[in-house]
């Protein structure tokens, strides 16, 4: 378990930091390095590093405003935040020079928060959709097997299933495609607890695959209990970086950056 310590208001950013080693970057299967990123001119993402092995599943933690989304967003190369410094590396791929759609055929899956299933196609249709481009991922036969209720519903439109069976057809997105490393970004936001219960085990269905995932969450204590390991992010930077089980035996650490 390590916190670390937080950037004062007059530290200067040093561009010219030596970038990390080629060895650094093969010794994790994702990396990403002091990474800084921007709204506008809003300074969100204040020189974040963190490595994730492969098959592990990090629960990228922080209050309301800590800059989680704004990562996980660098992450998958998304227009906005701008990244204005450092690297992003997935099974050796360098992300941080490309798209976003580069990015997702090099194995970044992110699934927003708003979920973004398109109007006017039916649930089969979502998911051929995001195999009309390779490399693809699962079949469908294989997604129903995971989700027999989209299976159950394969002919229905989409944005007219429930919130929960929007979640897990916008993971299914995901998954259609060749997948290294999935990004959740707020599964279960505006879900029921019912229904939060049964997307957590659609979730631990995914870790016992041994699928790498970067969680962000709200609700800390469920993601970290699905979670080997944990990030807790304040005011855009990385405040500690241990075991999810060091996050939930320490309840001061978790009063003061999480506020549970």
């Amino acid at each position: 378990m390590s916190v670390l310590p937080m950037m004062k208001d007059n530290d200067q950013i040093d561009e010219n930091a030596a970038p990390a080693t080629a060895a650094d970057k093969q010794q994790a299967y994702f990396s990403c390095a002091d990474i800084h990123a921007y709204y506008g001119e809003s300074y969100i993402v204040q020189g974040v590093s963190f490595d994730v092995r492969e098959g592990d599943i990090v629960a990228l933690l922080g209050r309301n405003g800590a800059g989680k989304t704004s990562t996980l967003r660098a992450i998958a190369r998304v227009d906005e935040p701008h990244i204005t410094k450092g690297e992003i590396w997935l099974d050796q791929q360098p992300l941080h020079s490309m798209k976003a759609h580069e990015a997702a055929r090099n194995g970044i899956g992110l699934v927003p928060e708003d979920r973004r299933i398109i109007q006017g196609l039916t649930v089969e249709e979502n998911l051929k959709l995001a195999q009309i481009a390779p490399p693809v991922g699962w079949s469908l036969e294989r997604i129903y097997e995971l989700f027999p209720r989209l299976g159950e519903r394969r002919s229905q439109e989409g944005t007219t299933l429930s919130g929960g069976e929007q979640q897990m057809l916008a993971i299914s997105r995901a998954l259609a495609r060749d997948v290294k490393l999935l990004l959740l970004d707020e599964p279960y936001e505006g879900l029921a607890p019912v229904i939060v219960q049964e997307i957590e085990k659609t979730l631990e269905q995914i870790k016992e695959l041994g699928m790498t995932t970067i969680i962000v969450e709200q609700n800390a204590i469920a993601a970290l209990h699905l979670a080997d390991r944990a990030i807790i992010l304040d005011m855009g930077q990385v405040v500690f970086d241990g075991t999810a089980q060091d996050v939930l035996d320490d309840p001061e650490l978790r009063q003061q950056y999480l506020a549970i």
